[in-house]
């Protein structure tokens, strides 16, 4: 199934389930920006639609309603709020007072145990790939095809970023360079990504020298 009926079908299902307000905030703010979001970057990762909910509402401290363009809630229990931002309904006709707000707001909700991400109209119209790279990136830590959350130390987690800020395979040595620590630590934080299917080996030989970031798969993440 492609991506056309695929939405088609997504926004048909959401509206269905819904009354009143939320099912008019739906038909109301989820349009071209959210769509294109949808189009150039979530659905070239994964090519599907699932647990993904648009226009979710949400609370804030004052138990006053929000949506968000979108929330990723898969069943393990993590939560994600995607947000898709034009320069002049979010910067130039924001006053003060809202603009403190939107940052109020998402603090609390990363308090809450949501993460936050925020995606430009501008970057997911000209340079979806960018949005890619950083979504991708974002939900890496925290899934990965697996019914529950994949556990990651500190070192585990600062040797993935690393991988991704350099957005080419590494070797061991470059982990000990960047991260100061010794070669056996850093082969081993490596195989234990492996491990988790978070990283590969790659090249041919018996001994690896260089590791990459696994590349998503059609129907899972990573």
């Amino acid at each position: 199934m492609g991506f056309e009926e695929s939405h088609h079908l997504f926004i048909e299902r959401h509206s269905g389930l819904r009354t009143g307000e939320r099912k008019g905030r739906l038909l109301r703010g989820h349009q071209y920006a959210e769509r294109l979001f949808l189009q150039n970057v979530w659905w070239p990762l994964f090519e599907s639609l699932d647990h993904l909910h648009p226009e979710y509402e949400v609370y804030d401290w004052n138990r006053k309603s929000q949506f968000l363009d979108f929330a990723f809630l898969p069943p393990n229990g993590v939560r994600f709020g995607m947000e898709c931002d034009g320069y002049q309904s979010h910067v130039k006709d924001m006053d003060r007072e809202k603009f403190s707000y939107a940052l109020n707001r998402d603090t609390f909700l990363t308090g809450m145990g949501w993460g936050m991400l925020h995606f430009s109209f501008d970057d997911i119209q000209q340079r979806p790939e960018v949005c890619m790279m950083l979504l991708q990136m974002a939900l890496a830590p925290y899934l990965a095809g697996r019914p529950a959350v994949i556990e990651l130390g500190a070192e585990e987690k600062d040797v993935l970023r690393l991988a991704w800020q350099l957005g080419t395979p590494i070797r061991p040595k470059d982990v000990t360079e960047q991260l100061r620590m010794n070669f056996r630590t850093a082969r081993k934080l490596l195989d234990s990504l492996c491990s988790k299917s978070l990283m590969q080996p790659v090249g041919k030989g018996e001994r690896t020298r260089y590791y990459e970031v696994k590349a998503m798969r059609q129907g899972q993440i990573w």
